[in-house]
């Protein structure tokens, strides 16, 4: 994890960092006043993404305001799909996750990517136009709990806007890249970053964050799109101290949500979670703003909230009125959440017969596994059921009382006994994008099964500290025993699925099984397709009807971002990214299966009708693996085992079992030596790469322990798993 120098922007000065995330910070603009005046190309980008157009462009990372992605061109269809091919590609600059959907206004194709780094293209040539570092400090990527990644850029007028890790949202000019202004969104003295994509509303850009695992408090801002001044905040949880905020959110927060926390508990330091960093969708129906809210913090809510109350506005999706942020009504989609269930995912606006009457609603498939469909003038709970096998913290859901029905055992923190959770915190459906077509009427989630152990006995290690996660419940005591057969278990049991699901019937209606998790993003056409890559490298299309597969092309690469479509010169496109990432790919290790040998490459990729391109050949690299003579005592070992399961697993894998991804520390240069090892762990000599020093947190004989401990690891999964664990190369 990288550190670079600190820009002269960034470093503006206390007021400026103040001013960007103090709980007191205040409320600027005139959160009263009617929308400014639009100028003829800001009018262009409202009304563009209000209608999505005829499908030339795609002009937000969702299509448009509705966030469907659905594309009305045919020209591309379930007749002719297996004729596409490559019509240009672009290598990226960092093999880490590339989780941004392209977008397209003009013929001209925008694209974040790793490190916060944005790039625009002709769309039918694939000229470069210009390319924008906002040389984000790689010591900001251990607040980052998911990778370096970054999901989309806005486009308004002629402007363009992305948010960067260490927390700027920054104005470009479309046609230069050229930055116009810099707003600082949090303090960067917390363990903030900024992973999401901005949205455009009314002027207005809206920007949310992340940071839960570490201890934050979320919040919304809507920024002035001309001048990046604040118009409004609101927070998603309480404010710990008990005072109002001067934002927005004070009224209900004090009235509705405080009531809901325990006037005790740890969420008093941490700031309780609850941040919002993907989901933020506008209904240009009625005129509001919907926020996805994540998980608490810690995860515990025995620890977070002494075990009392639903802790609003957590795992919960809020409605504002979108020109003042005012609260319009929420609902809570796990209450008292203490799996780390977020309601964080993508939300999409559709219209649906409810009672026999058309109703606007909203589609929404969270981390734990049921598909909500929710009226979106009441905040009225139409239907909840399982879009996923296996869920076993909850039977159901009471439509009377919209409350889950929940098994009992799941509250580890009350029985005092583990739970192995189905689905765990990576989810039944992460940040994907899933997508919409009205004419099947069917929702394509990238769903899969990853369960999870959580255990409520913690020892002094899994108490909050200053460096790594503070979830509340023990990341060491659920690394996999020594049992080859447990590791291979463990991979049979993380699969991934392509779910199509019908909301009016309230079930599957048909899927596609996947044997690795963590696969892209979905796109929908007109055409009678279905569009997704795969965590093994593949991109496919699907029949949208019957889910028949009708292409499957080698990408030698991973796919986690979602596809768009867009036509240039009477030529229609589909554009995506390769290179795996993010969160299961830097914590799941072997449970990531046959998807850790596939290469990270990070490219973006266009296709066309004929497209005769080709890859050049896929890289072969073979990394040696000569594990040192074991040191340490046993002793020793168990001590580093629980270091490496508090601190380092989630980046570099459960038993240290590389991801190809981050580096294999079991064949790493530096494991043989004592003095280096100690240079890298405690002295911080890798910063500018991203690795930072844990002297806060670890002394020289943890790091030692450490070493010894990953050292028979190397050992040990050598002779006991040689082939499904051997190290692969990034």
């Amino acid at each position: 994890m990288a550190k670079r120098v600190w820009s002269a922007a960034l470093l503006g000065g206390a007021a400026l960092i103040l001013a960007g995330c103090n709980a007191s910070t205040t409320d600027d603009g005139d959160a009263t006043s009617s929308v400014s005046t639009l100028d003829p190309a800001e009018q262009a980008s409202e009304a563009l993404l209000k209608t999505g157009g005829n499908g030339d462009d795609w002009a937000g990372i969702g299509y448009g305001y509705d966030e469907q992605r659905f594309s009305p061109l045919t020209d591309i269809n379930d007749r002719n799909v297996g004729e596409l091919g490559i019509a240009w590609y672009a290598d990226l600059d960092d093999a880490r996750g590339q989780e941004a959907t392209p977008v397209v206004v003009d013929g001209v194709l925008y694209v974040s990517h790793a490190w916060s780094k944005v790039d625009a293209w002709d769309a039918a040539t694939g000229k470069k136009l210009w390319a924008f570092d906002p040389q984000v400090p790689g010591d900001r990527a251990v607040n980052a709990c998911c990778d370096v990644v970054n999901r989309g850029v806005a486009l308004w007028g002629d402007k363009l806007f992305v948010g960067t890790i260490d927390g700027r949202l920054i104005a470009l000019d479309k046609k230069t890249g050229k930055e116009l202004w810099s707003t600082q969104t949090f303090d960067v003295r917390q363990p903030y970053t900024i992973t999401g994509a901005p949205r455009v509303v009314k002027d207005m850009v809206l920007i949310g964050n992340g940071g839960a695992e570490f201890g934050v408090r979320g919040y919304v801002t809507a920024y002035d799109a001309d001048t990046g001044k604040q118009k409004w905040r609101f927070y998603t949880v309480p404010n710990p101290n008990g005072r109002p905020d001067n934002a927005a959110s004070d009224d209900i927060l004090a009235s509705k949500a405080a009531p809901t926390w325990s006037d005790e508990g740890e969420w008093k330091t941490s700031g309780g979670g609850g941040t919002v960093w993907d989901a933020i969708v506008y209904d240009k129906d009625l005129d509001q703003i919907y926020l996805g809210v994540g998980n608490g913090n810690p995860w515990n809510h025995g620890t977070r909230s002494k075990g009392v109350g639903d802790n609003l506005f957590l795992s919960s999706i809020v409605a504002l009125d979108a020109n003042t942020g005012a609260y319009k009504w929420h609902y809570q989609e796990t209450p008292a959440e203490t799996w780390d269930y977020t309601a964080t995912q993508p939300i999409i606006l559709a219209e649906q017969q409810v009672d026999g009457r058309p109703t606007k609603v909203l589609y929404h498939a969270p981390k734990n596994g049921f598909f909500f469909t929710i009226d979106r003038t009441t905040g009225k709970l139409v239907g909840a059921e399982p879009f996923v096998d296996g869920i076993n913290w909850a039977t159901g859901y009471d439509l009377k009382t919209g409350r889950p029905i929940e098994n009992p055992e799941a509250r580890y923190y009350k029985t005092g006994k583990p739970f192995i959770a189905i689905p765990g915190a990576l989810g039944a459906h992460n940040w994907h994008p899933m997508s919409f077509n009205p004419a099947t009427g069917l929702v394509y989630i990238p769903a899969q099964q990853v369960p999870q152990g959580y255990l409520q006995d913690m020892t002094e290690l899994d108490k909050r500290k200053v460096l790594g996660f503070n979830v509340g419940t023990s990341l060491s005591g659920t690394m996999l025993p020594d049992d080859a057969a447990a590791f291979k278990a463990a991979i049979a049991a993380t699969t991934g699925r392509l779910v199509a699901f019908d909301p009016r019937a309230g079930k599957v209606a048909w899927s596609v099984d996947y044997p690795a998790a963590w696969n892209g993003g979905t796109m929908t056409t007109a055409g009678n397709l279905v569009f997704q890559g795969t965590s093994l490298g593949r991109f496919r299309a699907y029949a949208a009807d019957t889910g028949k597969q009708l292409l499957d092309l080698d990408m030698q690469s991973g796919i986690v971002g979602a596809p768009s479509t867009f036509r240039v010169g009477g030529v229609q496109y589909v554009a995506f990214m390769t290179s795996k990432g993010g969160a299961f790919p830097l914590a799941g290790g072997i449970a990531g299966g046959a998807a850790r040998k596939v290469p990270n490459i990070p490219r973006l990729v266009v296709l066309k009708l004929g497209g005769s391109v080709e890859l050049p050949p896929a890289p072969t690299t073979k990394l040696a693996w000569n594990p040192p003579a074991p040191i340490g005592t046993g002793e020793q070992i168990a001590a580093g085992k629980a270091h490496f399961g508090r601190y380092c697993q989630v980046c570099h894998g459960d038993s240290a079992i590389g991801n190809g991804f981050t580096p294999d520390l079991r064949v790493s240069g530096t494991l043989g030596n004592a003095d280096a090892w100690k240079s890298v762990l405690l002295d911080g000599a890798l910063k500018d790469r991203g690795m930072v020093s844990f002297a806060k947190v670890l002394t020289p004989a943890d790091a030692e322990a450490i070493r010894a401990y990953v050292i028979e690891r190397s050992n040990w999964t050598k002779k006991n798993l040689p082939e499904v664990s051997a190290p692969v190369g990034r």
